[in-house]
């Protein structure tokens, strides 16, 4: 009798002993799946040419939008088209005209855990707007773009112009940096904006050159044509870096850095932890199984103890 109530708190011991063992698996598993979803693989985008322009029709009674893009892309994507066509109701009797041509126009968006990247490049490119069927908005020989963000690196905004700009049949001279005004009497103005840069600790953008339009040709039903053009655009965000105050072993006290080395050398927060458990034949809830063996073990040893107790 002494030792049937000595065995039933031994079992007791046993089972409540399993059972911490069980809830606390799932229990710590919902924290490291919490600190994994935090991981950031950055973002990019890039486009060749958008446009964002009101046309008005000659009795200026009816405002059309034109609003298009060529090759606008984000990660991870790309796009290689140079020609962009466009209809407007009310505009040369429904009829398409070429919004841009050219030789090379290509986007390009791309994003890693290291590292995100959007880059544009355009070349030998002819801009039309409605109404001006003969007369190109702008004529260019080639614009690139480029946004760069790597994780723990500071972000890299670039755009150049090679070769000549043409506006509205006019030669100019564009400014590196800042603004250029084209003023064609009878025909209308563009103020040209070049190279356009942005960066922030983990963004950066980059546009080649912004175009604000305003021009009458008085052509095809068309009174005024006025907004804005954006030519060769990319952006790009950082990835997150990993975290590099947790440690994998026990410390050795060899005093050796290991959270020194440059944040793309990190590898994202849960990255590498599956390919490690899948090598040596485990998963992530080996910890655990294992935990709940020894405990199961030592509340064993512990019962037939007090067994044996009683019966002596």
């Amino acid at each position: 009798m002494n030792g049937n109530n000595f065995r039933l708190p031994a079992r007791r011991l046993a089972a409540t002993a399993a059972a911490t063992v069980i809830a606390a698996g799932p229990a710590v598993l919902a924290g490291a799946g919490a600190a994994h979803a935090t991981e950031d693989e950055g973002r990019a985008s890039a486009v060749v040419l958008r446009t964002g322009l009101d046309v008005s029709l000659v009795n200026k009674t009816v405002n059309v939008p034109l609003t298009v893009s060529l090759n606008e892309v984000q990660a991870p994507a790309d796009a290689d088209r140079s020609t962009l066509s466009a209809r407007l109701d009310g505009v040369d009797g429904g009829q398409s005209f070429t919004v841009l041509r050219a030789d090379v126009a290509t986007a390009k968006a791309t994003a890693s855990a290291t590292k995100a990247e959007g880059r544009t490049d355009l070349a030998n490119a002819k801009i039309h707007v409605p109404g001006l069927p003969l007369l190109s908005l702008i004529e260019l020989e080639g614009v690139t773009s480029r946004a760069t963000c790597e994780a723990g690196e500071q972000p890299v905004a670039e755009s150049n112009l090679a070769g000549g700009v043409t506006v509205l049949g006019k030669k100019v001279t564009v400014s590196a940096d800042g603004t250029t005004e084209v003023k064609v009497p009878g025909v209308g103005e563009v103020v040209l904006d070049m190279s356009r840069k942005e960066t922030t600790s983990r963004t950066a953008a980059a546009t080649a050159l912004e175009l604000k339009v305003s021009v009458n040709p008085l052509e095809l039903n068309v009174a005024e044509v006025e907004g804005t053009v954006t030519l060769a655009s990319a952006t790009c965000e950082s990835p997150a870096a990993a975290s590099s105050t947790s440690h994998t072993g026990s410390d050795t006290g060899s005093g050796s850095d290991a959270g020194s080395g440059s944040a793309s050398e990190v590898k994202p927060q849960g990255a590498a932890s599956g390919s490690d458990l899948a090598e040596t034949g485990g998963n992530s809830m080996t910890p655990y199984i294992a935990g709940g063996a020894v405990a199961l073990l030592a509340a064993g040893g512990g019962a037939v103890a007090l067994a044996r107790r009683a019966k002596g």
